[in-house]
């Protein structure tokens, strides 16, 4: 390996990085900051937002999982130089963008009637849980169209914007938490559901402030994003559709796998499903640090296609895992040591401790599979080759991650029934077929590319 090579590379990764893994720590940051400001109103606001979020996050990050291809996109039309087509793209991808949030206002007023008289909560969870999606709703265009403007400049290697954003959204939301929460300055007083009207006023909030960075900025005028408007063209559509459809689908195949995992586990008891969740947020947090070194990667792929620099595609895409394993070294490690006192921040329950500490040191496996399938599932669509990352994932996931877990976790077919540990393992085993078989395409693709050149 070029060490210098590698260095100079590692550096630009992480200039492009470290904006995104800010912006994504200050998201999950907002959702936590919403349960705790529910939570001290009643436990039952707080569980509200907690399953709300459970259904709304699934269905929002289908949507930025499709929005995703406008970045790869971007990059590659940025190296060929094709800044002049960049702009219809933005346009086409904000359309596509625009239906979607506008559609998840009208499926919640379709499905409410229909699926609201079976679902069977306790006290006022029901209401709370109706009202928080009835209110989030409204937010969902203003994400969806701030997402268009975050993956036009991030394809544009300008990433900067994204962390500064995300860091006026959380400056937006908590007091907007405490006003409709609590019912401050005239306000009614929602109580957990009033986290859905800050949310959406959060999402409205950052895409015009989005916009007037996109504006303002002469680093994103590069495009001419607003010189011409451009109406819908079905056939460019059909295109990013074609693109983005695959990235969404496989984010959700590991959004839908870790919750239907902790649906099997609830006859196992509260501990375990807590100790679960304890460890699934712990290492949900931890991954935030490859999926952005993966979104890195995309740029960087991105641009060196458009360029026709094959190798240097491929460079990127070597020394990105590699740095990626070096940082799964360290935060394996941080888990390991420090796992007992990271629990105990969650709880102070000496069995959920016990049990959660356990399964986190299975969480350190866990994190060198992740690191290798994302930056290798980043580089792909930063070759636009996105079908490959849908099947893969499926497979990896559905069939044999999830099949794995309920043989260990619920049956004694092989060993006695494992719980917790045998999903886990699963987790592992998925994300393992998943690591070396997107490594095994991503060679194809280098490969191929390298061979024509």
């Amino acid at each position: 390996m070029n060490f210098t090579s590698f260095f100079a590379h590692t550096k630009s990764l992480i200039k492009l990085a470290y904006p995104i893994l800010i912006a994504q720590l200050i998201q999950n940051l907002m959702g936590f900051v919403d349960i705790v400001m529910a939570g001290h109103v009643s436990a039952t606001d707080m569980a509200a937002v907690a399953v709300a979020n459970s259904i709304w996050l699934p269905l929002i990050l289908t949507v930025y999982g499709l929005i995703m291809a406008l970045s790869a996109i971007v990059s590659q039309l940025a190296g060929a130089n094709q800044h002049s087509k960049i702009s219809e793209q933005t346009y086409q991808t904000a359309w596509i963008a625009l239906t979607l949030g506008i559609a998840l206002i009208g499926l919640y007023y379709l499905l409410t009637p229909v699926i609201a008289p079976y679902v069977q909560l306790e006290g006022n969870l029901k209401p709370l849980l109706f009202d928080y999606l009835r209110y989030i709703v409204w937010g969902a265009p203003g994400f969806c169209l701030y997402l268009v403007l975050r993956n036009y400049s991030e394809g544009l290697s300008y990433t900067k914007p994204t962390m500064i954003i995300s860091i006026i959204g959380l400056l937006i939301n908590i007091p907007a938490n405490y006003i409709f929460i609590y019912g401050e300055f005239g306000a009614p007083a929602l109580g957990g559901a009033g986290c859905g009207v800050a949310t959406a006023m959060v999402y409205w909030s950052m895409f015009i402030s989005m916009l007037v960075y996109t504006i303002s900025s002469k680093v994103l005028q590069q495009a001419s994003l607003f010189d011409t408007f451009y109406w819908p063209n079905w056939l460019k559509i059909k295109r990013i559709l074609a693109l983005g459809i695959p990235i969404a689908l496989s984010l959700l195949f590991e959004v839908s796998l870790f919750a239907i995992v902790a649906i099997i586990l609830v006859p196992f008891g509260s501990e375990v499903v807590a100790s679960h969740q304890i460890a699934l947020n712990f290492s949900g947090l931890i991954f935030m640090i490859p999926l952005s070194l993966a979104m890195a990667t995309t740029i960087k792929v991105g641009h060196a296609v458009g360029q026709n620099k094959h190798h240097q595609a491929k460079d990127y895409t070597n020394h990105a895992i590699i740095f990626g394993l070096l940082l799964a070294i360290f935060t394996a490690l941080i888990t390991v040591l420090f796992r007992v006192p990271i629990v105990s921040i969650y709880t102070n329950e000496a069995p959920v401790i016990a049990l959660a500490a356990n399964i986190m040191l299975l969480a350190t496996l866990y994190q060198f599979s992740d690191t290798v399938q994302v930056v290798s599932a980043g580089a792909l669509r930063g070759y636009k080759d996105t079908k490959s990352i849908l099947y893969i994932t499926f497979v990896s996931y559905w069939l044999i991650g999830l099949t794995v877990g309920v043989i260990l976790g619920i049956t004694d077919w092989v060993v006695p029934k494992m719980g917790p540990y045998g999903f886990w393992i699963g987790f592992i085993t998925g994300l393992t077929v998943a690591a070396i078989l997107l490594a095994l395409r991503l060679k194809v693709v280098q490969r191929r590319l390298t061979t024509v050149r």
